[in-house]
């Protein structure tokens, strides 16, 4: 195989502040989705509102009903950012960089609503004790139990995605094995449906995969440069994600058309290409990146509470305004969360765990 040189932001070191702008676009349509994207017109009364959205704010719902392909959004980001991130990373780095990422904001969020949802039991209940305590590992979905909020459905997807990647970490990332990777992850998402064999789908997830396989690709023709093969691993992952997207809608969403859909996909798909060959380079205002720390907390808090102080306050202003304040709203406790609490706490994890970890490698050494 050729060797191939780095792309200009490798070389140079340079953040892509092009993502963070994508990630919070799509933190914003999955937002938006949920306040005013969720019910149509021929629905019954709904817990939020006091009738349908598309009634109160029919403009806003038509354009609301599609924010849930941020989540779709994410997944294939979330494959080239940790492609990016772990590159040249030791098996030990990548887990440690993954837990201070993923659990500070993570924990906070979990107490937040738990608390909220106690206080105002008015749209949605409190889970049991046991059952949020549970939540506190993230691994909830694997044992059975409810989420505290609808949202961290998703969490189970990236957890599997990193536990699959991290076996390629281990031996070292290199052009080859990433492609390999995907070709064998693409392959058991697309055997697993059909063999019904619970273990398979487990670990392939094919609902997810193929995005996840997405981001991979497009980080490879960043680092390295196009060529066909990521091409037609590009092209694959999205005739099999628009087939993902039309079975979302049809047996969840309900509320958004299938063209629409995909079109929305492949302009998403296309900016990250523009992304990854290197066209948003000029682009290095340091505010998307405090925007883009912004999404994950903003994500993690949103639904519940948001759709509680919805259901409070609907009667108190013009639906469009509310939504826009709490979106605001939320926005600025994510900072403040990323700010006072998830960066404070993601540094003491941090050097609690390479103390850890460098105890277990001195364990073996003779005193």
């Amino acid at each position: 195989m050729r060797r191939r040189t780095p792309a200009r932001a490798e070389r140079t070191g340079g953040r892509l502040y092009a993502v963070d702008a994508i990630r919070l676009a799509a933190a914003l349509m999955v937002a938006l989705h949920h306040y005013a994207g969720t019910f149509r017109a021929n629905r019954p009364h709904n817990l939020i509102w006091d009738r349908p959205v598309s009634r109160i704010m029919p403009t806003v719902f038509h354009v609301a009903s599609y924010g849930w392909i941020g989540v779709e959004i994410f997944f294939v980001v979330s494959g080239f950012v940790i492609c990016m991130s772990c590159w040249g990373r030791t098996p030990r780095q990548f887990f440690v960089s993954r837990v201070i990422r993923l659990y500070p904001a993570y924990w906070f969020a979990v107490l937040f609503t738990t608390g909220v949802l106690a206080a105002v039991p008015d749209v949605w209940q409190r889970l049991r004790m046991r059952d949020v305590l549970l939540n506190l590992t993230m691994l909830q979905s694997g044992s059975g139990v409810p989420n505290v909020d609808g949202v961290y459905w998703t969490l189970w997807s990236e957890l599997r995605f990193y536990l699959l990647f991290l076996a390629v970490v281990a031996t070292g990332l290199t052009y080859r094995k990433v492609v390999l990777f995907c070709c064998v992850w693409g392959a058991a998402a697309m055997l697993a449906p059909a063999s019904g064999f619970r273990p398979l789908l487990l670990v392939a997830d094919p609902d997810a995969a193929w995005y996840f396989i997405a981001g991979l690709a497009l980080y490879l023709m960043h680092r390295f440069g196009q060529d066909l093969l990521l091409w037609g691993i590009l092209g694959m992952a999205w005739l099999m994600g628009q087939r993902e997207l039309g079975q979302r809608i049809d047996n969840v969403e309900h509320v958004s058309g299938w063209r629409g859909s995909v079109l929305i996909l492949t302009v998403f798909l296309l900016v990250m290409v523009a992304v990854a060959l290197g066209a948003t380079d000029r682009l290095r205002w340091r505010g998307l990146a405090t925007a883009g720390s912004l999404t994950y907390p903003l994500y993690l808090m949103h639904y519940a509470v948001g759709t509680t102080v919805i259901h409070r306050l609907r009667d108190t202003m013009d639906a469009r305004l509310l939504v826009a304040v709490v979106i605001a709203g939320f926005l600025l406790l994510s900072w403040a969360v990323h700010r006072w609490f998830e960066r404070p706490l993601a540094r003491l994890v941090k050097r609690g765990l390479d103390t850890s970890f460098a105890r277990l490698r001195n364990a073996g050494e003779p005193a």
